[in-house]
């Protein structure tokens, strides 16, 4: 699982983000489990997916980049985290 963080790039406007993800779909090798959008600039979107590999982000990168500086981090849910410091303190 991961966890991308998109924030406006200074002079992005609203419009032309909505216009573009309108007509946009997420790569192949991508399994979106949620997409936020927020009432803020410093992340704008949220997007947390399923993907085998970090390489179908090097396409959002080039689709998005231009208008968000994007990081993504690799992610486990609240419920696996807790097995797996269970497992490390037993």
């Amino acid at each position: 699982m991961f966890v991308a963080l998109l924030k406006t790039r200074p002079g992005s406007t609203f419009q032309e983000g909505g216009a573009r993800r309108l007509q946009w779909e997420y790569p192949e090798g991508v399994n979106v489990l949620a997409e936020y959008w927020l009432e803020t600039d410093s992340p704008r979107v949220v997007s947390i997916m399923e993907a085998e590999s970090m390489a179908p982000f090097g396409a959002i990168r080039m689709d998005w980049g231009d208008l968000f500086e994007i990081d993504v981090f690799p992610a486990v849910t609240a419920e696996d985290g807790m097995e797996m410091l269970r497992q490390a303190m037993s």
